[in-house]
This record gives C-alpha cells, sequence and structure tokens, in this order.
C-alpha cells in the first residue's frame, strides 16, 4: 500500500517579519521622543528654553527628511535586510553620544543638534526600507493591514515611552533613558539581521505553499497594472515624477506630519504646561494619543483592505483617507478648545487616531502606484512629511507663545483639512508606467 502524501506545509514567515517591523517602529518612536521627555530636565542642566528646545527636536526631523531619497535609493539598491540593520545600529550610536554628553558642555544645544541631526539621518530608512520589503513580500490584499501594523509601531512606541522613561528618568536620570534606548537598538538590529529577508524566495523558512501565495498576490497586482518588468533594482524616475498623485501624496503627508509632531514633540509639554499638569500626570496623558493612534492604526489597515476589494482602491485607500482626515481636522479645533484637560486629552487623541486611520493608505498607495520603486516613491512622500514635523517642532512654541495654544492646533486643522482634499486626487487603481 502506498504512502499518504505528505500535506503541504503552509507557514506565515511574512507575519513574523512584519510583526518585528512593528517592534522596530516602536522602538525609533522611544528614540524619537526620549528627547521629549527628558527635555525638561536638559533644559533645566543646560539652561535651555522652549524655543533652543524646539531647535533640538526639530534638528531629528532635518536630518530625517534630508535623507530620505537617499534611504529609499539605498533600500531599492542594497535592501531593506542590510539597510535597515545598519540604521538601527546607528540609532543606539547616537543614543550613547547623547547619553555621554558633559554636564559642563557651553555649547550643548550644538552638539545636541548635530546628534539628533544624526539620529534623523540613521532613522530614515525604517520606512521607505519596511515599504521596500512589503513591495517584495506581501501581496496587494494585505497591504493595508500590514501598513496598519508597522505603523502601530508608532502608538505603542510613542505611547509607552512617556510612563517608561519618565520612571527611567526619575529614577536613574535622563541619561539613563537614553542608555535604555541604546540597548533597544542593538537588540532590535540583531533580531531583524537574524530573520529578514530581501525576498521571500532567499528565506529558508518559506514553505513553497506560502512563496506561491505571496507570488500569485505580486503577479496579479504586476498583471492588472501592466507594469512593464524592469530590473528590481532600477529607479524610474520619470514614471515617478510625472503623475499628479505625487504631489497630493506629498501634501497630505506634510499635512499628517505637522500635525502629528505636535503630539510626539509638545504634547507632554502642553499638557505640562498649558493644562497645569504635574510630570507624572502629564505623561499618563500623553498616553492617550498613542493607544489612539495604535487601535486606529490597526483598525485603518483592515478597512482599508476590506473597503479595496470590495469597492476598488480608490475607495478603500483615497476616500477612506480624505473622510478621516476631515475628521480630524473637526477634532483638533474642538480638543483644542474645551476647558477641561480631561476632555480636552480625548478629543485630541481622538484626533490623532483619525487622523492615523489614514496612515496604513499613504503607504500602501506607495506600493500600489510604484511596486518595485515604491522604496523611492514613499520615501519622497516621507520627506514632505519629516519637513511638516520638523516646521511644527520649532513653530509650535512660537504660535504658543505669541497666540496662544489654541493657535498650533488650529493651524495644523487647516492643514489636515487641506490633506484631505488632496486625497481626491490620488488614483491608485492606475499604477506607475515603470
Amino acid at each position: 500500500m502506498s504512502a499518504a502524501s505528505p500535506v503541504a506545509r503552509r507557514t506565515r514567515i511574512r507575519f513574523l517579519i512584519c510583526l518585528w517591523l512593528f517592534v522596530l517602529s516602536a522602538i525609533s518612536f522611544f528614540d524619537r521622543t526620549n528627547i521629549v521627555i527628558a527635555g525638561l530636565q536638559i533644559s533645566k542642566q543646560f539652561g535651555l528654553g522652549n524655543q533652543q528646545l524646539g531647535w533640538i527636536f526639530s534638528a531629528f526631523l532635518v536630518g530625517y527628511a534630508s535623507f530620505q531619497i537617499p534611504a529609499g535609493m539605498l533600500a531599492v539598491r542594497f535592501g531593506p535586510r542590510r539597510v535597515l540593520t545598519a540604521g538601527v545600529l546607528m540609532w543606539a550610536i547616537c543614543n550613547v553620544f547623547t547619553a555621554l554628553l558633559p554636564s559642563g558642555f557651553a555649547h550643548a544645544v550644538v552638539l545636541l543638534f548635530a546628534v539628533r541631526c544624526a539620529l534623523g539621518i540613521a532613522e530614515a530608512v525604517i520606512y521607505p526600507a519596511a515599504n521596500q520589503w512589503v513591495a517584495s513580500w506581501v501581496p496587494q490584499k494585505e497591504r493595508g493591514f500590514v501598513n496598519g501594523l508597522i505603523f502601530a509601531g508608532i502608538g505603542v512606541g510613542g505611547g509607552i515611552a512617556p510612563p517608561v522613561l519618565t520612571w527611567i528618568i526619575l529614577a536613574h536620570g535622563w541619561r539613563a533613558a537614553f542608555w535604555f534606548d541604546a540597548a533597544l537598538g542593538v537588540f532590535g538590529a540583531t533580531v531583524w539581521w537574524l530573520i529578514a529577508r530581501d525576498r521571500p524566495q532567499d528565506h529558508p523558512s518559506v514553505s513553497p505553499a506560502e512563496l506561491q501565495e505571496i507570488q500569485q498576490g505580486l503577479t496579479s497586482f504586476a498583471t492588472t497594472a501592466g507594469a512593464v518588468h524592469v530590473s528590481e533594482r532600477s529607479i524610474s524616475w520619470r514614471a515617478i515624477f510625472s503623475r499628479i498623485d505625487l504631489p497630493a501624496l506629498m501634501l497630505g503627508y506634510f499635512a499628517l506630519g505637522y500635525t502629528s509632531w505636535i503630539f510626539f514633540s509638545w504634547f507632554y509639554i502642553y499638557m505640562a504646561q498649558a493644562r497645569g499638569m504635574n510630570l507624572k500626570t502629564s505623561a499618563a496623558f500623553t498616553m492617550m494619543p498613542f493607544a489612539c493612534i495604535t487601535i486606529f492604526s490597526l483598525c485603518g489597515g483592515f478597512t482599508s483592505d476590506l473597503l479595496a476589494r470590495k469597492r476598488g482602491l480608490r475607495v478603500g485607500r483615497c476616500y477612506l483617507a480624505a473622510i478621516t482626515m476631515f475628521l480630524t481636522s473637526v477634532l483638533l479645533v474642538v480638543g483644542s478648545r474645551v476647558s477641561d484637560a480631561f476632555t480636552a486629552a480625548v478629543v485630541l487623541a481622538l484626533g490623532a487616531g483619525c487622523l492615523y486611520f489614514s496612515q496604513s493608505s499613504f503607504w500602501s498607495v506607495s506600493t500600489d502606484l510604484a511596486g518595485k520603486n515604491s522604496g523611492v516613491f514613499s520615501s519622497i512622500i516621507n520627506m514632505a512629511c519629516q519637513i511638516g514635523g520638523a516646521i511644527t517642532a520649532s513653530l509650535t512654541p512660537w504660535l504658543a507663545q505669541n497666540f496662544d495654544w489654541k493657535m498650533p492646533f488650529s493651524v495644523a486643522a487647516v492643514l489636515v483639512f487641506m490633506g484631505s482634499v488632496a486625497w481626491l486626487t490620488v488614483h491608485p487603481e492606475r499604477p506607475l508606467e515603470v
């Protein structure tokens, strides 16, 4: 009697790697927000004011924005595995340099600006590299959820960072927070190098069944797109810059970056200074927007995929993002004007959540449109986001000082409304001719 045929083993390695991209995303936001949580202690030690602190906050985003296109090119040229490993290790080194800043250093602002700028350059690789990985590993039908999971790391990292880093700082001083983040970076880079591969066919643990599922999902997209097959490492600059989708997405993501960095760089201080909270209470309230970001990022990714399958890419990606960004603008105006601190925190947190309901759409559309060029395409869009963040990091304290704390949120509301309108001009159902 012949032996029974073995059942084909079906793995889910792509979701394991995606889960670690979620972890790296969370670690990156520990690194981004540590200077905010430690900012009050650092400003006291080195005699810095809010405006100087704003320059230091902006330094990260200057480096981050300026290196976006090179980061995308590196991700295409060398692959996300090597590029992201090197980048995360550089995060750790930048945190070590910050922790070693001499107490009596007379030009602390200059050195902190330089180190934070270097950290921004190092962190610039994470999302272009992640998007390049998504283009090679994730079928189109799963991209909304996968991007939602990756960017949920922003909410987890940004939400956990305030209480964890506040506890570390109060117990061991502000330098300990940067040593802690350096250790996280080394750990994150090591695991990523061990589990990641640039292509599913290169991963020893990917089963034939999973490989077939991935390749069918990618092939069906390429066929639907009518894309011209070119080298995976070539970059179709003319195709990228020939579409109105690019400036529209840049405007929308600029608005998202401008608004999100009010929460990342100033919400902790806003709750302490404008709403009269002590440090521990302010840290607890600061978790609320990031909890909403986490939940809404996951829900937004899932909803985007669901609507894209049932109603098409334009509804699932574009209309969904336009509606949630419009809701964000309303919530920012309302939340900044209520008198009760708890109500303000809740409404503004919901505004941050609605903003990140649209997050996965930006990155999923980048992959839907650009395919193998998604690392570069998404890096250009992300550059606009970080320029917005760099502006708000320094402009927010100026607006608050010269007007009041309602003004930064009002400016953000106007920009997010413009971003919601821009989404109506995007057509992911018409991929680039690359």
